[in-house]
């Protein structure tokens, strides 16, 4: 395996270094701590769609803490309003000029909080600054702080009084996660952390904005061949051939599915993309874009099952 430079080493220790922070004290769901960590240095966003309780807002807490960025926090409800998230100009008398104040959204780390109990109104509010990193208000752009990540939550199981997000807005996320359940084994330790006081914020910083963005700048830099991009394009394309979805994965997910396996392979500690960096997050990147047909929801068809043999029927580079 190819090692990194040695100028380069201090950014993958520091990438180790922010995962085992947060496992501390987020137990036993490595495999997610770790996309959550590809999407941040691959410049993306996390979609967590899961039962109450199970962690989400911890661990969107425990990774604000370790990088030490901005934290922010939208809990949605069917009267969140647009100003509310990305704020609204204000009139001030004693200057007679209109005044910007800040919403949620100018954060580095943004929890969109249940973000389908709110309208689409207010749902798109967020699309243009998951897209570009600005906002724009009353016709003023405002560029977002790098780094900018939005960890949008949602309740699987709870529709009354809910709005699904369009594809518009499940497009723009580069992950769509499950935390589940711990075993018993992480439970019980769980519970005995929770007894020693061990919480999200006795998190400690390990690195800052500055640090990510270098570490973001060196996953831009992996290595990914002709070959191993003709890879990822057949995988595309077999989606977007199969019958039993309505719509295949769309060229930002191409896009997507690119820069995640960069971040998978810097993790592992090389500068070139293999396959099995490719298959490592496809899942995760490509499933919740792809739709099922009528005909495939009446016979019951699972499009994850379905996506596992596009996978698996890709032609990988010799």
């Amino acid at each position: 395996m190819l090692k990194r430079k040695a100028d380069g080493m201090w950014q993958y220790d520091k990438v180790k270094q922010i995962q085992e922070e947060i496992t501390r004290v987020f137990v036993g769901k490595d495999d997610v701590v770790e996309n959550i960590i590809i999407c941040l240095l691959a410049g993306g966003h996390v979609l967590l769609e899961d039962v109450p309780g199970i962690g989400k807002t911890t661990l969107a807490k425990c990774l604000t803490q370790v990088i030490e960025c901005s934290f922010g926090r939208i809990q949605f409800t069917p009267d969140t309003l647009p100003g509310d998230v990305v704020g609204v100009s204000v009139y001030n008398m004693k200057t007679g000029e209109f005044e910007y104040r800040k919403g949620p959204v100018m954060n580095q780390i943004l929890l969109a909080d249940e973000i389908n109990r709110t309208s689409p109104k207010t749902q798109a509010s967020l699309l243009e600054a998951m897209s570009e990193n600005q906002v724009t208000v009353d016709g003023v752009v405002y560029e977002l702080e790098q780094p900018f990540m939005v960890i949008a939550t949602q309740n699987p199981i709870e529709y009354l009084g809910t709005y699904s997000l369009p594809e518009a807005q499940m497009d723009r996320f580069m992950m769509k996660l499950t935390i589940g359940y711990p075993d018993r084994e992480q439970e019980v330790r769980m519970a005995s952390q929770f007894l020693d006081g061990v919480t999200a914020d006795k998190v400690q910083a390990v690195c800052d904005a500055a640090c990510i963005e270098e570490i973001k700048k060196a996953v831009a830099e992996v290595t990914v061949k002709a070959n191993v991009l003709e890879y990822i394009e057949d995988m595309i394309d077999l989606t977007r051939n199969e019958k039993r979805f309505v719509v295949g994965a769309s060229p930002r997910a191409m896009l997507a599915l690119v820069r995640a396996s960069q971040a998978k392979a810097f993790l592992d500690e090389r500068d070139f993309v293999k396959p099995d960096d490719v298959k490592a997050v496809a899942m995760q990147v490509l499933l919740h874009r792809l739709i099922l047909s009528t005909d495939a929801k009446i016979g019951k068809e699972d499009a994850a099952a379905i996506l596992k043999s596009l996978i698996v029927k890709a032609r990988i580079p010799m």
